[in-house]
């Protein structure tokens, strides 16, 4: 198995896993680390995909890099939401809407 083939397998592992955490918790800071392991799955499926030919293709590599610093400001914005949500309700998981 290839290097790429490794990296492309290990990060749709980590997105199902992402995935698989955001649908299963309800708890909102663990929704939030699955989001951000699904991406990171991404990430290294973009990077594994990137290696397939001889020289690396330098695209992808750019917008992984872009995904990151995105990642990294949108976790930082979900966080304060969560802490905010926190502080208003005394609650980390939100309501689920009974219709009766």
């Amino acid at each position: 198995m290839s290097s790429a083939a490794l990296y492309a397998s290990a990060g749709a592992l980590l997105f199902a896993l992402g995935v698989w955490g955001l649908v299963a918790h309800a708890h909102l800071l663990r929704k939030v680390i699955a989001f951000n392991v699904a991406g990171s799955g991404t990430f290294l499926v973009m990077i594994g995909l990137a290696q397939r030919a001889a020289s690396p293709d330098p695209v992808p590599q750019a917008l992984v890099l872009t995904g990151i610093v995105v990642a990294v400001a949108a976790t930082a914005l979900a966080l304060a939401l969560v802490r905010r949500l926190y502080d208003q309700t005394g609650r980390c998981e939100l309501d689920v809407g009974d219709d009766d």
